[in-house]
């Protein structure tokens, strides 16, 4: 018992080459804010303790204010003990070669007590808990200066229906380095972009997935990573400025296919959303559709008239489109009509649109 309470602190370099598993202890709404992708919440106060907590350090100090947090927390140990106990096996059933055997990961706001205190208890289990230095506000710091750094940036575009977020997935299974940007941010990127997706995370987080995704491709550093061209919000989320920067000089290569091709498409994500929803999203953007674009594409919702619907919309979408991409001075374009994602990757490798 006598190594009771040591605890090991990592620098955020450090801690990430541990492969252990990684718990955030700061309260729910911290974690919903944003927080490390991959990691488990195990909050040591709820939104409301950890609220009386800190009005307590404020007036009172912080000896009432620990004193307070002993108060809340120990009721709660033997939660913690079950929990930490359960994971510890866990994770001696799937490592029982690794060096990081019994290793687990902790990190609260700046890794102060409530990181300390749930190190504490996963000491007494022997458990080998590190800790992130200055915990969750130096991982944020990470996050940004993933953005400050140079990529090989390269763009897919494409008009509206030319299944650019498949071709990307296809690529993917390829070996070629893709960031999903619609996928992380649970957005297709239009009014109609949300529907049937789930809720969205916050921009905070938002960043952190791409900061991930970016990270897992600087495996090879050497590599292009491609992007979907996007504007800068894909519904509440916002791609971080720096990085849109960088998307905006990047060459970019444009896929086309047949009008008949896009609108069948298109038919099929949106065909089997709400009618509600599909009226509500074109009536967001009715003063630039104009009214008689936007009473065809209402009255063609209501009939389930679904290719009048996509034929109203896409005239809007396209002209966009076209302003946006005429932009870009570094553009090729490839016809791909009549091809499924996997060989219209196929066809941009044996074209050489991707090295």
């Amino acid at each position: 018992m006598s190594d009771v309470g040591l605890q090991n602190y990592f620098s955020i370099e450090n801690f990430r080459r541990i492969r252990a598993p990684l718990l955030d202890i700061r309260s729910p709404s911290e974690f919903l804010q944003g927080h490390w992708p991959g990691a488990i919440n195990l909050p040591l106060f709820n939104d409301e303790e950890r609220a009386t907590v800190g009005k307590t350090y404020k007036k009172q100090g912080r000896l009432q204010a620990i004193l307070l947090g002993l108060e809340i927390t120990i009721p709660k140990i033997e939660r913690f003990k079950d929990f930490l106990e359960n994971l510890n096996e866990a994770n001696s059933e799937n490592s029982e070669e690794d060096e990081n055997k019994n290793c687990l990961r902790l990190y609260c706001w700046r890794g102060g007590m409530r990181s300390a205190s749930i190190g504490w208890v996963a000491n007494i289990l022997n458990l080998k808990p590190i800790i992130l230095t200055g915990g969750y506000k130096s991982y944020r710091k990470w996050v940004l200066a993933q953005f400050q750094k140079e990529w090989p940036l390269r763009l897919l575009g494409g008009k509206t229906g030319t299944g650019k977020t498949d071709l990307l997935l296809s690529m993917k299974q390829k070996g070629i380095n893709i960031i999903d940007l619609e996928g992380l941010a649970n957005h297709r990127g239009s009014s109609f972009g949300g529907l049937g997706l789930p809720l969205q995370p916050s921009t905070e987080h938002y960043e952190n997935l791409i900061a991930e995704n970016l990270d897992v491709c600087n495996i090879n550093p050497e590599n292009q990573i491609w992007l979907e061209a996007e504007s800068s919000n894909l519904g509440c989320c916002r791609i971080p400025h720096e990085l849109f920067k960088q998307m905006k000089q990047a060459p970019i290569v444009e896929i086309n296919r047949s009008k008949e091709e896009r609108i069948s498409q298109l038919v099929k994500v949106y065909a089997i959303q709400s009618k509600k929803d599909l009226k509500a999203a074109t009536t967001r953007i009715s003063r630039r559709l104009g009214p008689q674009r936007t009473e065809l594409a209402l009255n063609a919702i209501n009939n389930e008239e679904w290719e009048q619907v996509c034929e109203a919309l896409l005239d809007y979408y396209d002209k966009c489109y076209e302003y946006e991409l005429s932009k870009s001075a570094q553009r090729k374009a490839i016809d791909i009509s009549g091809l499924e994602s996997d060989s219209a990757a196929i066809k941009l490798l044996t074209e050489g649109l991707i090295d």
